[in-house]
């Protein structure tokens, strides 16, 4: 990354550019690489509710993660894309998750769940969740369209951004989007 593209997106988050107060212009100025792919939204848009499966098969929902800004993510386990993404999702959990921010990685269509072990084991991914969407019914009614697809839901659960295709989310792009975010709350 150039000197003048750091200082531009670290000047922007020393002036707190954050959805809350500087809108998405803000926001949008800290993309950089594959973060450019990323769409923020005029407006928030509402999330329908649908039950997912965890690792240990029990039903859960993204009401789990209310108060909190999340990083959702649509993958499958036959998707190269996906594959090369969840690493760096990994990391951006590692590095800024807790009670503000979460990561959420969700398999949607027919992945086994010992599919998806021997993945993250494969791929030594140690701090995303393995949530299901076995039948699509989320990914249909988000309209998700190809795979991997990102999306960033607000503390209310709301929509506020979308990106098609995988991305480095542990760039500093990524993380400087975040920090933005969590600034903001």
């Amino acid at each position: 990354m150039s000197l003048i593209r750091s200082l531009v997106l670290y000047t922007a988050l020393a002036l707190g550019a954050n959805a809350a107060l500087a809108g998405t212009a803000a926001l949008e100025a800290l993309r950089e690489g594959g973060m450019k792919k990323l769409n923020f939204h005029a407006a928030a848009r509402p999330v329908p509710e649908a039950v997912l499966i965890d690792a240990t098969g029990a039903e859960r929902d993204l009401s789990d993660y209310r108060g909190q800004w999340v990083v959702l993510n649509f993958w499958a386990t036959w998707c190269a894309p996906c594959r090369h993404e969840l690493p760096a999702l990994d990391r951006l959990q590692a590095e800024l998750g807790g009670d503000s921010f979460a990561v959420v990685t969700v398999a949607t269509g027919r992945n086994s769940p010992q599919g998806i072990d021997r993945l993250f084991s494969e791929l030594e991914i140690r701090h995303l969740p393995k949530w299901q969407d076995k039948d699509s019914a989320l990914a249909r009614q988000m309209a998700v369209m190809g795979l991997p697809v990102t999306v960033i839901l607000d503390p209310e659960g709301r929509e506020i951004a979308r990106m098609q295709g995988d991305a480095e989310w542990d760039s500093d792009s990524a993380k400087a989007i975040v920090a933005a975010l969590l600034d903001g709350t």
